[in-house]
């Protein structure tokens, strides 16, 4: 997905504002989700996100998504960001995060979401996932609340 960054998106420094490279990071991740799935999914966490570097207005920001792991009902997508100046069509790396969706039935309920087919090349992303997924869970736990996915 790309976005151009307008005045709109910017803080007073003149670069794309957290919280609308969370939002982008959040649709990219959907429709990733979502394609993956093949029904709704709908964002149950947004963690390890890092702001690198940043966009400013009039650059480009590049977002790319990846699904990383499915469960039963859940599955974590990785969105890296890169800014772009247009001016050189030089990019630098701006942001990652990680992303967990639920897909859900036409009643909100979860339901299972197909395996992932692992690429040899993204096993070592893969097993990062699998360990991310199991650190979500326990943290769950350890607030009191039954992991639901």
């Amino acid at each position: 997905m790309l976005q151009l960054v307008l005045p709109n998106d910017t803080n007073p420094l003149g670069f794309v504002l957290g919280g609308t490279v969370m939002h982008w990071i959040d649709v990219v991740a959907a429709i990733a989700a979502h394609r993956h799935a093949r029904r709704l999914c709908v964002t149950a966490s947004m963690d390890d996100l890092s702001f690198e570097a940043p966009i400013p207005m009039g650059d480009v920001a590049h977002l790319k998504a990846i699904v990383t792991h499915t469960s039963k009902s859940s599955l974590e997508v990785r969105v890296d960001v890169e800014g772009e100046t247009l001016s050189n069509g030089g990019r630098r790396h701006t942001s990652t995060a990680y992303v967990t969706f639920v897909a859900i039935d036409e009643n909100g309920r979860p339901v299972p979401v197909p395996p992932l087919l692992v690429r040899p090349e993204d096993e070592a992303e893969h097993q990062a996932a699998v360990i991310r997924h199991r650190a979500r869970l326990e943290r769950r736990a350890a607030r009191g609340r039954t992991p639901a996915v």
